[in-house]
């Protein structure tokens, strides 16, 4: 833009270069000239005329130099000036001189701006920590000796679109609260599979919530009460021995859980929560391991009979709970593994006819013996 104004001055003092030059009559012919295509323009134009800012600088620079020499008035302007009303030319000027004479600030006004270290520091306490309001925020930024008044906290806040404490806070969330409770907390459920006869197999299953370890219960092809009881004893028989102890146990409504299932766990001072209806999300731990153990093995064979699936499972849990990798738990399986060596060979365990890989190490052997 720079270049341009400054190429636009330079093509206007050639033209009063050459314009110089001409004699009085030369002058007064090429004005009417000028004038009269000028006026054919203006009445043949559809569209307002839009000059930039560098002509409207020039144009409004000679208007106020013809204007100081003629004495004219803005009125008497008007025969020269076509395309634009005097009046604009003439506040154009002002809005010169104005720029002129304005001149930056010395010294910046107003409080100085947050640093960005101490602004994501707020952000992070307040979606850390969802019942800390203005102050509690302001207090913890003292104590590490960040800088910061509460109308900055707020703020902060605001431009980050983060709402006030209360708001914030809301309910504990029924993630969160199943985190801290989980160690307390014990699920089942029961699923099907269809044998390659199309016989109908129930399998009851556990899982402890804190650690993902499953137990596998009973595969029956008559799930009635007294079936389902007698498994709820042996895993009650089995908690004893490992001194396992849960407050809750998960369940969802259906019809084989009877009054003496329950019993079972009353007895033990675990209170029984019944699932709502049609809301699987409420037990996803025990629906997230069927959906596991389909796709990685149930879904790639051909189940015989009871005994088959009773010896495929236990295989599987097995694995599942020794040796497999659980995200949830850093990646380490609901049995905690030794930790691993870097030395060794590495070797494949088939599992269930390979259908699972299991990959460990091989004792380190290049080790020589001294004799």
């Amino acid at each position: 833009m720079l270049w341009f104004f400054i190429g636009h001055i330079f093509s206007v003092l050639l033209s009063l270069i050459r314009v110089s030059r001409l004699s009085e009559n030369d002058k007064d012919l090429e004005i009417i000239i000028l004038r009269h295509q000028l006026d054919i323009m203006v009445r043949k134009q559809n569209k307002p005329i839009r000059p930039n800012r560098a002509e409207k600088a020039t144009l409004a620079f000679l208007t106020a130099q013809l204007k100081q020499n003629t004495q004219r008035t803005i009125r008497q302007l008007g025969d020269i000036i076509r395309i634009v009303r005097p009046e604009t030319v003439i506040r154009w000027h002002r809005e010169l001189v104005r720029r002129k004479w304005a001149q930056p600030p010395q010294n910046k006004v107003g409080r100085p701006q947050i640093k960005r270290e101490t602004e994501n520091l707020i952000v992070r306490l307040a979606k850390e920590n969802l019942r800390w309001g203005y102050y509690r925020i302001e207090g913890e930024l003292k104590k590490l000796g960040f800088v910061a008044s509460l109308t900055t906290v707020r703020n902060v806040l605001d431009r980050n679109g983060i709402l006030p404490a209360p708001v914030r806070y809301g309910s504990i969330g029924w993630k969160k609260m199943m985190k801290h409770y989980k160690e307390q907390l014990l699920a089942c459920d029961f699923f099907t599979i269809e044998t390659i006869f199309l016989r109908t197999v129930y399998v009851l299953v556990f899982i402890e919530l804190g650690t993902r370890r499953v137990h596998l219960a009973g595969v029956t092809a008559n799930p009635d009460g007294l079936w389902v009881a007698q498994q709820a004893r042996q895993l009650k028989w089995q908690f004893e021995d490992t001194e396992t102890s849960f407050r809750c146990l998960i369940r969802d409504n259906d019809s084989k859980y009877t009054d003496a299932f329950d019993a079972v766990f009353e007895s033990e001072d675990i209170r029984i929560i019944p699932t709502p209806i049609q809301a699987p999300n409420a037990n996803a731990y025990t629906e997230r391991w069927v959906k596991t153990a389909r796709e990685e093995i149930l879904d790639h064979i051909l189940i015989m009979n009871e005994a088959h699936l009773r010896r495929v499972l236990k295989e599987f849990i097995d694995f599942y709970n020794s040796r497999r990798p659980h995200q949830s738990l850093d990646q380490q399986s609901p049995i905690p593994r030794p930790e691993p060596v870097a030395t060794g060979k590495v070797e494949r365990r088939q599992i269930l006819g390979g259908i699972l890989n299991d990959y460990h190490r091989l004792p380190d052997t290049t080790a020589v013996c001294l004799t």
